[in-house]
């Protein structure tokens, strides 16, 4: 049985989990390597990333390349001798990094792939209304999460949980895998399966503000899955409008009743403590949502300092 000597290459909180499970099952990581410090908030200053703040609390070796072709950072990488590499929520790799351990490099992406390919896995499985999803590892080639498949583990989505939920459960699963993983790769019996791309394949495009904002002309169970696929983070949004003003709002939470109705698509018909949608196959109710320049909030709490006219409208 080979000793692994590991170089772990992530950025998120994802990432954090899963080193942290490797740590802890004795595995001895000789580097880590994030993304470089970035400056954030109103007083921009620099920000350290999940995995380099677990990096420092558990003195690891940390690297934070610009490049990743640098001269100096290959140097110092290949320094580490490590003989295997893991790869959780980073960047692409060039070649000559991915080709460097002897073991080869594997990547944890949390979908079953070839499915939801790209930034954003976790999301699109929620948004497009898939009932199971889970997390594969395979080895990096020089494509986007196209390599060999190692082991890939499933877990059904719940129909009201959000990303945030989903996250932390495939965190779980992903560390398991991973751990499952090693231990082949330790015993020299890893499997590889080739991924087979067919024309029905879904991607997990990068979220941006186009694709976050709610298109109230779709069925309630489409918009109710791109607030559930976009919460807590980056949150679906969209436009309220009353009175001649116009508010850009997110939405974090809502709950869908089907029923038939005489509204227009897009009114907002609110109570005292109660405020829905109505949309083309019955109404989307709204519990959590956030004002330009307020806390995230209740509905209710929000409705007991501002109150809509009959006319007003979400678009």
């Amino acid at each position: 049985m080979e000793k692994l000597r590991i170089v772990f290459m992530g950025t998120p909180e994802f990432a954090v989990g899963i080193l942290d499970t490797i740590i802890k099952n004795n595995y001895e990581v000789v580097g880590v390597i994030t993304a470089a410090d970035k400056p954030a908030g109103r007083g921009q200053k620099l920000k350290y990333s999940a995995v380099k703040e677990y990096a420092l609390a558990n003195n690891l070796t940390l690297l934070q390349p610009i490049s990743l072709k640098d001269e100096t950072f290959l140097a110092e990488l290949k320094a580490l001798n490590a003989n295997l590499q893991i790869v959780v929520a980073f960047r692409m790799l060039p070649k000559v990094v991915w080709e460097m351990p002897s073991l080869g490099t594997f990547n944890l992406h949390a979908s079953l792939l070839p499915n939801y390919r790209g930034a954003a896995p976790i999301n699109w499985a929620i948004i497009n209304g898939e009932t199971k999803t889970g997390v594969t590892t395979f080895f990096i080639d020089d494509k986007i999460d196209t390599g060999a498949m190692i082991l890939s583990s499933e877990i059904p989505i719940d129909e009201t949980e959000n990303a945030g939920h989903l996250h932390d459960r495939l965190m779980e699963l992903g560390s398991n895998t991973v751990i499952e993983t090693l231990k082949m790769i330790e015993k020299g019996n890893v499997s590889r399966e080739i991924q087979k791309d067919t024309a029905d394949i879904k991607t997990a495009y990068k979220l941006n503000k186009e694709n976050c904002k709610i298109d109230w002309t779709k069925s309630a169970l489409e918009i109710n899955n791109l607030i559930r696929g976009l919460s807590p983070y980056p949150a679906a949004w969209c436009f309220f409008g009353d009175k001649n003003e116009e508010w850009n709002v997110k939405i974090y939470e809502a709950t869908i009743s089907i029923e038939e109705h005489n509204y227009s698509m897009g009114s907002l018909i609110c109570t005292k403590k109660e405020m829905k949608v109505a949309v083309k196959n019955g109404f989307i109710q709204i519990l959590h949502l956030q004002f330009p320049g307020k806390k995230k909030m209740s509905t209710s709490e929000l409705l007991n300092g501002l109150a809509f006219t009959v006319d007003a409208k979400v678009y």
